[in-house]
């Protein structure tokens, strides 16, 4: 299985493609502003050492402890980008609401991240429809987004998108509809379900968070894999963020969801929220379990508080990535080799390959 390149990038051995190949918004809300150029450029590498040193860190980050609901909750733009055997043996140290309380506080900022790219698209298409609907045509920019896009639609292909008029309003409307964000409380709800909080063998093996499925050779094969259900392996990924990816992905894309777009578009068209435990409603075809699956997802969301990210808001800060050392020794090792790869530039360069803008 390959595995990052980056040596050892992972917070205390924390769990810290896809055709949308740049998404990038700077958090605001999930619905919020823009974000600053040098986002990804001016990212910094944090290297910690041990849990304590973790929780210590997430407590001077204002990253830890109780969440008020009568606050607006803002996130630390902290990103993971591995997940490895360690952490199942730390997490069994842990008390119960320890091990959520890390794991929640440390996917949250990947999927608010997936938001804030799928609104920067969401964003260029409608400014391709005001386009059409001005000039009845499409600039050059608009033109590559709806390429990039294209293939989330049924049937279609890259080349679909030099079309006439009507066709790409059609077009236009159907991305539209199927790029759309999650709410964060959702996915982290199905993240700790499918995942066991990072702990499941798919998770460490191959950074999957939600247990997608794949056919095409590039997963990893169940223990008891049932004939019936053909040569399906548990998708495997390179980055924690590229499993987040795949997932919003899939929720774009799968026939089975198409009740989960459905009353998304409804609630958008409405004017309501697009909220967590609303939105469990639209996967009952997410697992054989169908109902009972819902309700233990929303039994998760209610119980974790976990709605209360639905509307978070990035701060205003460039993306640090949390970095851990065993022992003093490794630390002092992987902060020498930090520097070196920054100042060759192979440290950027492996930034870039995560695609995060």
């Amino acid at each position: 299985m390959k595995r990052p390149i980056l040596p050892h990038v992972l917070l205390c051995a924390l769990l810290c493609s896809m055709a949308l190949s740049a998404w990038s918004r700077d958090g605001a809300p999930a619905d919020g502003s823009s974000q600053p150029a040098t986002l990804v450029e001016s990212a910094d590498v944090i290297v910690l050492q041990g849990m304590p040193e973790l929780i210590s860190f997430l407590e001077s980050e204002n990253w830890w402890g109780k969440e008020s609901r009568d606050e607006q909750l803002t996130v630390p733009r902290l990103m993971i980008t591995a997940i490895t055997p360690s952490w199942q043996e730390a997490a069994k140290t842990l008390t119960v609401p320890e091990k959520k309380a890390i794991f929640y506080r440390l996917m949250c900022p990947l999927v608010m991240h997936a938001n804030s790219m799928v609104l920067d698209f969401r964003a260029a298409l409608e400014r391709a429809a005001g386009e059409l609907e001005t000039t009845g045509k499409l600039s050059p920019e608009s033109l590559s987004v709806i390429r990039r896009l294209a293939i989330l639609l049924p049937g279609m292909e890259e080349e679909d998108a030099a079309a006439t008029q009507p066709e790409l309003s059609s077009m236009i409307d159907g991305l539209l509809y199927r790029v759309d964000i999650i709410p964060t409380g959702l996915a982290l709800g199905q993240a700790a379900y499918e995942s066991g909080y990072g702990t499941s063998r798919f998770a460490v093996e191959g950074n999957s968070l939600f247990g997608q499925w794949t056919y095409k050779g590039d997963g990893i094969k169940p223990s008891q894999q049932r004939k019936e259900l053909g040569n399906h392996q548990i998708k495997a990924f390179e980055w924690p963020f590229d499993s987040v990816r795949g997932y919003f992905v899939n929720l774009m894309t799968h026939p089975a969801y198409e009740d989960f777009r459905h009353l998304r578009a409804e609630l958008r068209e409405a004017g309501k929220p697009l909220d967590s435990l609303v939105l469990a409603d639209g996967l009952v075809k997410y697992s054989e379990r169908g109902q009972e699956y819902v309700d233990s997802l929303k039994g998760i969301i209610r119980v974790n508080n976990l709605d209360i990210t639905d509307h978070a808001v990035f701060r205003d800060e460039p993306i640090r990535f949390l970095v851990s050392g065993e022992t003093p020794e490794k630390a002092a090792q992987l902060e020498a080799t930090i520097r070196q790869m920054r100042k060759s530039g192979e440290l950027q360069k492996i930034i870039e390959q995560m695609r995060l803008e």
